[in-house]
């Protein structure tokens, strides 16, 4: 139950300014938490959010900035109201932990890779409550078990690499829990995990507040998450507060125009469910956009992959011996044609990714056939694989990470010129200032470097250098995972404007249905390295018939705080590991027609049908 509005704030920020030299991050802040309560910061990147959670836990001291304005008002344990913008480093140590806990978006940066889970767990509670080795480690595992991860001893012993993603956040939880907080500040905990690990770790936070009255501030650009979780939301904007009201006032009215865009930019599953044709992002102040019938349906396939297997061996001991396999991607099958959108989807794990990087030779397939614009690329003479480099181009998910820094944004884009010999001289630098205003940049970002652009722009600049070979096919592999809401929508709309004018043809790899929802034809779900449903998006999202494909819907966030609670039959069950013994080959149950181009494997694994 969220408290009493009449209840003693826990936190009463009011006035604070934050600076980084100049540049003034946030702006006259004013807001409170009351104990059980959890207020969303919502907004863009570099709207402020994450320098206000610095603020709070004075980690800001040691990023660079400075609190030059306002109060930080917190009351402690023992009922004393502090200004944390005033304590001394040594009094925010011992606040740090025992009263104020802090999750970041990404575990594997914040726990220690050579530590083990238990060992980490168990430092921070001798340290903090006092107890011996014996009793911390006993209280990690039951911190383990609170946080409903399975065989909780054994997994005291675990490396961080050793666990998955959704394992990982639930490791920080329990971290961020061992000292018995009374404010914990999570910063984008849910962003890059699956839906199904996102539903389970989003119901696990609320169960435990509930449980301990814990305050909590939420930080998130996530629009579902915020109805799922948040009992007010503060919307904040180029480091102020825009808006702030009860969660259910701010998704049924919405007052501020930025509020407004940002709600009008959340897909909302199940909005096409009667559209069999993509639909782009609806622009503010334009007229409704028209569904988008691209695919060259007559036409032999652009893509043909037959039977893709792709696995991984494990090796351990003095002789390399294989001691497991890891099946990434088991008989994959589909056809790719001109101007269709076929999303694969799916947990991490499942093979996505494996099985687009598999195309391209990124990854050593086993076996299989892949045909691209009818020619057997499973066998790569110079030729052939120069072609196909050419024709299937990758836009990755982190597009700092595949942008060279040393270089400028002109010469990234015109390398895939120049490797094909498409052009040279004058002509490459004017096709290079084509390519970006193409994807909505000017000629002028041609000189600056990655690090001066934002993320929307920095993914911008990988699409146009993914056109600069000219390819017919693009695989998009998360690609607009990590993006805020609205640049998320401008950068889905580009993707269907380019494929409108160009014909080109995408395999969307993503785990947000929502935008699967809105940008594909058709749909192929993985599960442990195999398609288990493949066909038309409008019948396996509204008629699905594999339990796995069922257990991705149900657990999407639905932006619609009144739906909060209804039971959409959620699943909390642990996917198995794609990790087998050498000799164990999977099943790999052949897909069954239950409808027009809709196919769904008829076999038990583990536990689905």
């Amino acid at each position: 139950m969220p408290p009493t509005p009449d209840s003693a704030p826990l936190l009463d920020i009011s006035g604070l300014t934050v600076r980084f030299g100049d540049f003034t991050a946030v702006n006259g802040l004013s807001l409170t938490v009351r104990a059980g309560e959890t207020v969303a910061l919502v907004g863009e990147s570099g709207s402020g959010k994450s320098v206000t959670s610095l603020a709070v836990t004075r980690l800001l001291d040691h990023a660079g900035g400075k609190i030059t304005a306002g109060r930080i008002g917190f009351r402690d344990r023992a009922g004393k109201l502090r200004d944390l913008a005033a304590e001394a480093p040594d009094a925010m140590r011992r606040l740090r932990g025992p009263e104020i806990a802090m999750i970041f978006q990404e575990p594997m940066t914040s726990l220690n890779p050579v530590l083990r889970v238990g060992d980490q767990i168990a430092e921070a509670v001798e340290l903090h409550q006092g107890l011996d080795h014996a009793a911390a480690r006993a209280e990690a595992k039951r911190l383990l078990e609170k946080v409903r991860i399975p065989e909780a001893a054994r997994q005291l012993d675990r490396y961080p690499f050793q666990m998955s993603g959704g394992m990982r956040q639930r490791v920080m939880i329990a971290l961020a829990l061992s000292c018995r907080p009374r404010l914990l500040i999570a910063d984008e905990p849910t962003t890059a995990l699956d839906v199904t690990v996102q539903a389970q770790v989003l119901r696990l936070i609320r169960s435990l507040q509930q449980e301990t009255e814990l305050g909590m501030i939420f930080i998130t650009h996530d629009m579902g998450v915020v109805a799922e979780i948040a009992d007010r939301v503060v919307v904040m904007r180029r480091g102020e507060a825009v808006e702030e009201g009860d969660v259910h006032r701010i998704f049924a009215a919405p007052e501020h125009p930025y509020t407004q865009r940002l709600l009008a930019a959340v897909p909302t599953l199940g909005s096409l469910a009667d559209q069999p044709l993509p639909v782009p992002f609806p622009t503010p102040g334009a007229p409704p956009p028209a569904p988008q019938d691209t695919v060259a349906r007559q036409a032999a396939p652009i893509l043909s992959v037959r039977d893709l297997t792709t696995r991984f061996d494990v090796k351990r001991g003095l002789f390399n011996r294989v001691v497991g396999r890891i099946h990434a991607a088991e008989h994959v099958s589909f056809d790719l044609r001109a101007g269709e959108t076929l999303a694969v989807v799916g947990e991490s794990g499942c093979g996505k990714s494996t099985t687009g990087r598999s195309i391209i030779r990124l990854e050593q397939p086993r076996g299989g056939q892949i045909r691209f614009d009818g020619v057997d690329m499973t066998t790569l003479d110079n030729a052939r694989e120069a072609r196909l480099r050419r024709g299937v181009q990758f836009v990755f998910q982190d597009p700092f990470a595949s942008l060279d820094p040393r270089l400028t944004v002109g010469f990234s884009v015109a390398e895939p010129i120049h490797t094909h010999k498409l052009l040279r001289g004058r002509a490459v630098e004017d096709r290079v200032a084509e390519l970006l205003t193409q994807v909505g940049l000017g000629p002028e970002h041609a000189r600056r470097y990655p690090h001066e652009m934002s993320g929307g722009q920095r993914q911008r600049v990988a699409i146009a250098r993914a056109l600069a070979s000219q390819p017919q096919v693009i695989i998009a592999d998360e690609a607009v995972a990590a993006l805020d809401v609205s640049i998320r929508a401008q950068v889905v709309n580009l993707l269907m404007r380019l494929q409108r004018e160009m014909g080109l043809a995408y395999l969307f790899i993503s785990h947000d249905m929502a935008v699967v929802e809105r940008v594909s034809h058709r749909v192929a779900v993985m599960y442990l390295g195999q398609i288990v449903e493949i066909g038309p998006r409008q019948a396996v999202m509204t008629n699905p018939q594999h339990a796995y494909t069922r257990r991705l819907l149900a657990a999407v966030p639905v932006p619609d705080p009144s739906r909060r609670g209804h039971d959409r039959g959620l699943d909390d069950s642990e996917v198995p590991s794609p990790l087998r013994r050498p000799d164990d080959l999977p099943e790999v149950a052949p897909l069954v027609q239950v409808g027009l181009d809709h196919y769904v494997a008829r076999h038990h694994v583990g536990g689905l049908y």
